[in-house]
């Protein structure tokens, strides 16, 4: 099936947390939160301001994404449970380390 968000709304997959911690210890599904990253899937076509024009969003498909823990709505199309949300509620975009190495 295919899905493309209306307006300023991003579509959005859950990137999967560690399951240990930096000093080697595992972390039981029990005691997991949910990730706060995510890549971006889909987004909508943008925001109308008040002369009618479409302001395209500040995220595409592909970015690596923060979000607030309690942002979005949990969907499933095609099995996959994925989240969508409006732009606003996007913290900001992930860099990567082959982004940053080619914007120096």
């Amino acid at each position: 099936m295919k899905f493309r968000p209306l307006h300023d709304r991003v579509l959005v997959r859950r990137i999967t947390a560690e399951e240990k911690t930096a000093g080697g210890i595992i972390i039981p599904d029990t005691a997991k939160e949910k990730p706060q990253e995510g890549e971006v899937i889909a987004v909508g076509s943008g925001t109308v301001n008040d002369k009618g024009e479409v302001r395209a969003l500040d995220v595409k498909a592909g970015d690596r994404i923060l979000f607030g823990k309690w942002s979005g709505t949990e969907v499933k199309i095609d099995g996959e449970e994925l989240l969508i949300m409006k732009e606003s509620d996007v913290m900001g975009i992930v860099e990567t380390s082959a982004a940053t190495a080619k914007a120096a």
